[in-house]
Formats: C-alpha cells, structure tokens, sequence
C-alpha cells in the first residue's frame, strides 16, 4: 500500500510556491450562494405551476378548492428540498474514480427508487398534516402501487435533473477553488478526479491511504488522490508533517489533544474535532 514508488498519475503533484485557493469571497460562499440560487428557481418554478394549474382548472370549468393546490404544490417542494441534500451526497460520493462510469451511473438508477420513496412520504406527510389543520382528511392513493409508479417516473426524470444541477455546482466550486492565490504559501497539486486543486499545505489537515489512491483532508471536504502514502510524504516534507501510522499523515500544528494508551498506541484529536488513531511506531516522530 505504502511503496516506494510514486504513483500519482499522468502529471505529478507538487508543491510550488504559487498556492491556490480562492479570492474574494471563498468556496463556500459559492456554493451556497448557487444552492439559494437553485432554491429560488425552485419557487418561481412551484409558483408558475400553481398559477398554471389554477387557471387550467378555471378554464375548463372545474371547481377546486385553491388551497389544495397550494399544499400539493409547496409539499412536493419541500419534500424534494429535503431529498436534494441525499442528491448532493450521492453526486459526491458516488462517482469516478471511486467507481467506474457504468457502476456508478447502476447507482444512481438506483437510488432513484429511495429518493422517490422519501420524497413521496415527505410530500405525504406534509400534506396530512396541511388537511389535518383544516378538519379534513388526505387520501394520497387507494390504486397502490400504481399511483406511486405514476410519481416514481416523475420523480427519477426530477432525480436525473437535479444530479445534473448538483454535480455543475460541485464542478464549478471546485473549480472556483482551485484558482491561484497570489500570496507565498506552499501547495500541492492535487488531481480529483478531472479538477486539479493547488491545496495549500497549511490547509491540509491529515493525508489518509484509501488502497491505490489517498484521502486528503483539506477544509470541509475531502479530495481522493491517486497516489501512494509514501510519495504524498515525500512531497510534504519539510512542511511540518508527521506519520502517526503506517496509513496516515497529520499536519502536527493541526493536532490539539494527544492521548496515550496503555499498549503504547495513542490518538490525536485536531482542531475541527477529528480523532485519528496512531501507532506506538510512529510516536517519537511527533514533536
């Protein structure tokens, strides 16, 4: 797992003294500022369908009672904001090169089915409890499964749409963040699947293998880097970076607590509150 070698890809990565990272506002004021921007699309699209569907029922004669559509309406909203924040996990997580393109596009067909699921028992509920309030009773569907397989090919059209959504803001941050920095701070480059970070090496909090590939922490997220443990430390060195097992790198000026065992083994807790485990090998590389 930790060779010699250093295996980290087409383009190797390597501090320099340009950093990166971000100007203005920060990576996180991004990302927040589009997912508002998504949540207020999503309104204006809820708002457009219940005029629509008023002035279709109005049209055609039909009398309804303009409140329904406003609780069916607003429910599906919230139920599908609730569900977007599974969305957003699985476009994160469930990817190349963590998995190949087929095996991870089988995943999401899947998932389609729980997030329909939660989405239809979120709009549901709130709908009972929206008719409950007026002394009247919700009837979602006496036609199961077949009413839920009419919402089910909804909701993996909407499914498809908003992973689309959620992985252009992933992209387009991580892209955002990625940009240079005109300061002197160390980096290293850091290939995640096809964006390339400069991460600043203070920044870094532990590096962690992951089999072919290492795990870095870095802010509030997590880059997955094809390269061995031993090259990563190679290229921190000198930048005040220590193993504390044959699996893992710490930046030690991240490290807050240390807590020995009695077998000799010890662990670290950090700034943000992580706990890593170290081995009794590696303790007298900490300073």
């Amino acid at each position: 797992m930790d060779g010699g070698g250093a295996g980290t890809g087409s383009e190797p990565a390597g501090t320099n003294g340009g950093p990166a990272g971000t100007s203005g506002f920060g990576a996180n004021t991004l990302r927040t500022m589009l997912l508002l921007l998504f949540l207020a699309y999503g309104i204006l699209q809820s708002l457009a369908n219940v005029s629509s569907t008023l002035a279709d029922h109005e049209r055609l004669g039909r009398r309804v009672i303009d409140s329904d559509i406003w609780i069916y309406e607003l429910s599906s909203l919230f139920g599908w904001a609730v569900m977007i924040a599974v969305i957003w996990w699985a476009v994160r997580v469930v990817r190349p090169p963590r998995l190949s393109l087929p095996v991870a596009l089988l995943a999401h067909a899947a998932l389609t089915v729980p997030v329909s699921l939660g989405h239809v028992g979120l709009m549901v509920a709130v709908r009972h409890a929206a008719f409950a309030l007026q002394d009247r009773a919700y009837v979602f569907s006496t036609q199961f499964p077949g009413e839920y397989l009419y919402e089910y090919r909804k909701d993996a059209a909407s499914y498809v749409i908003f992973a689309i959504v959620c992985l252009l803001i992933q992209w387009t941050v991580s892209r955002y963040a990625a940009e240079p920095r005109a300061d002197d701070a160390a980096t290293i480059e850091v290939a995640d699947g096809s964006v390339r970070h400069h991460v600043p090496v203070d920044e870094i909090a532990y590096v962690e293998a992951a089999g072919n590939y290492v795990e870095i922490a870095w802010r509030d997220r997590t880059l997955l880097h094809r390269a061995t443990l031993s090259a990563i430390e190679r290229e921190l060195a000198g930048h005040g970076f220590a193993r504390i097992h044959r699996s893992r790198l710490v930046r030690q000026s991240a490290i807050r607590r240390m807590d020995t065992h009695q077998s000799g083994d010890f662990e670290v807790t950090l700034d943000d509150g992580t706990k890593l485990r170290g081995s009794r090998r590696y303790r007298d590389r900490l300073d």
